[in-house]
């Protein structure tokens, strides 16, 4: 009778979780975005919580060391922000100033001209008979100025996100401790120490990750800036070099993404600082591939920064960071990527350290349940 008590109540379960999993792939779409709030907010407050721990025991008021932790965060961030736009306009005012249309158009020129010239016949013969590179390459451009006007919407959306994450991180800081000792209320007398064991493990974990996160993002940053400045040495003539590398290192918390970010402010910086140099424009990488501005030099750079970040800084320092084998995070990353793209990774190794401290949890629970 028991036995079959017990199948029972297994059927049971299984249908009331595939209900739970029908119900929850409905309305997936309609909290999806609110989720991800809460977890990067989750994430910001894992970072902040100590600094206004510390600020709170010397003043005493929690709303207070909030607010000053938070405003001191986003003002050095917004400040960083706004002089490397200041510095970027900068740029594209000199820019303006220094080649006007026609120049530009007499350098697109040249510019083809020499890039055809040094590939072979065949493809010398394809690339005239599918017009003048030039206008083409005018084309090009004016089709991604005016793509800039479709990314309003994106940046909107974005923006919402962020002064939601914001307002939902302010709370999380002000109200952790209640909520930390909400949850511990509701755990049962049974399994009130192994509970409490989970919370804490679990933030450790998180934490830790974190802290690997920003290790990894520090090395990439370095990396960069020491690959520019290799660069300039043979003559590549790039400007704002500490900010692209800070700028490659902070997008480096979404993992794989990071170097591929600051390439792009490289290359702009490069082709406005170097246009108008006829030692720039006929470059050669390797002496063999045509390399204008250095472009080819660049995203190469960057593409050795990220294998380096992808394959050997990441696994190791942030798999160290959770206990977690390089391998398992590498597969976590992969798995993560597939599912939800670049997010997934974020969250891919954080998400395997929690799984892996409520498996050990688990275990423990049931080698030493007649203990409880």
């Amino acid at each position: 009778m028991d036995q079959a008590t017990n199948y029972i109540q297994l059927i049971y379960r299984v249908i009331i979780s595939l209900i739970g999993i029908w119900f929850l792939s409905i309305i997936w779409p309609f909290i999806s975005n609110v989720i991800l709030m809460l977890i990067f907010a989750f994430l910001f407050t894992t970072v902040l919580l100590s600094s206004v721990d510390a600020l709170e025991r010397k003043i005493g008021n929690r709303g207070l060391s909030v607010l000053t932790v938070v405003i001191l965060l986003f003002g050095i961030f917004g400040t960083f922000i706004g002089s490397f736009i200041y510095q970027m306009s900068q740029q594209a005012k000199d820019f303006s100033n220094r080649i006007d249309k026609e120049t530009l158009t007499i350098e697109f020129t040249k510019l083809g001209d020499q890039v055809t010239s040094s590939l072979p016949d065949f493809l010398q013969k394809m690339i005239s008979s599918s017009g003048d590179f030039a206008g083409k390459l005018s084309e090009l451009i004016n089709s991604i100025i005016g793509s800039l006007a479709s990314m309003a919407g994106a940046i909107g959306n974005f923006m919402f996100i962020a002064t939601m994450v914001f307002i939902f991180t302010i709370i999380l800081l002000a109200e952790y401790h209640s909520f930390r000792k909400s949850l511990v209320n509701i755990i049962p007398n049974k399994y009130f120490e192994v509970g409490l064991k989970l919370i804490y493990n679990i933030e450790k974990s998180v934490s830790s990750y974190l802290r690997g996160q920003f290790l990894s993002a520090l090395s990439v940053a370095a990396m960069s800036v020491a690959g520019l400045l290799i660069l300039n040495l043979f003559g590549a003539n790039l400007t704002l070099i500490i900010f692209i590398g800070i700028i490659a290192g902070l997008a480096n918390l979404i993992p794989l993404i990071g170097p591929f970010v600051g390439m792009i402010p490289a290359i702009l910086i490069a082709f406005m600082n170097n246009i108008g140099n006829d030692v720039a424009t006929a470059h050669m990488l390797f002496g063999v591939l045509p390399s204008p501005f250095f472009i080819l030099d660049i995203i190469l750079m960057f593409l050795v920064v990220q294998q380096i970040e992808g394959n050997l800084i990441t696994p190791a320092l942030v798999g160290k960071s959770v206990g977690l084998h390089p391998m398992l995070v590498m597969i976590s990353l992969l798995i993560g990527g597939t599912i939800l793209g670049p997010l997934g990774m974020l969250f891919a190794v954080p998400a395997t350290g929690v799984l892996k401290v409520i498996l050990k949890e688990i275990t423990f629970i049931k080698k030493n349940a007649h203990l409880l």
